[in-house]
């Protein structure tokens, strides 16, 4: 099955059974996100896999009471760096060096760009864009759901103050953007289950130049 194929055969799946999702399936979409594109391999933000129930039960309400919460197998918080730092960018430096084996003029340079941007832009401003790439993230593993044959539905409905407050965010220095329960749709219960994708006609959403 192409990708086309895969992305065709998902939807943001409105009701779960309950289903289990392999610990195989998971680790797989799990690693999708760790390989995701973000704004200068960053990744500022922290993946939480929820998997147990009277957790999820607590967030219900948090989510408005979409019942995909409680009725899915693991649910994904991304939760974004509440702010660039200093000490962010040296950890991620020195993780590069790490990797790459030693300091080089590029890394030199993205450390300059980045604590010149942690210093000089105002606190919300770079949440939003360490948010954004939380985005990008959950798009890879909408992604790697669909090849996996996972369902998966991203939410932004949800109260992100109440959820970091249950969570204690705040200690960890990090803010909730996204939740995406992954599980198994419930094919009886489901009213999108059978309907065909509503998408814009490509001349109208693609323009070539």
């Amino acid at each position: 099955m192409d990708l086309a194929k895969h992305l065709s055969w998902r939807y943001a799946t409105k009701r779960m059974n309950g289903k289990k999702v392999s610990r195989e399936k998971l680790d797989s979409i799990l690693d999708a996100i760790s390989l995701s594109a973000s704004s200068v391999g960053l990744q500022p933000f922290t993946v939480f896999v929820i998997e147990s129930e009277e957790l999820r039960k607590q967030i219900l309400p948090i989510a408005n009471n979409q019942p995909q919460i409680t009725e899915c197998s693991h649910l994904l918080l991304f939760a974004a760096w509440d702010n660039l730092t200093e000490k962010r960018v040296d950890e991620f430096i020195a993780r590069m060096v790490e990797v790459r084996g030693g300091e080089t003029e590029s890394t030199q340079r993205w450390s300059s760009y980045l604590k010149d941007k942690a210093k000089n832009t105002p606190v919300e401003a770079n949440f939003n864009w360490l948010a954004r790439q939380a985005y990008i993230a959950l798009g890879t593993a909408l992604v790697a759901a669909a090849v996996e044959q996972v369902d998966a539905t991203p939410m932004e409905g949800f109260n992100p103050a109440a959820l970091d407050e249950l969570l204690h965010l705040k200690d960890k220095g990090l803010r909730s953007v996204l939740l995406l329960p992954l599980g198994y749709r419930d094919e009886n219960n489901d009213f999108l289950v059978n309907k065909p994708k509503v998408r814009r006609e490509k001349d109208k959403l693609f323009v070539e130049l």
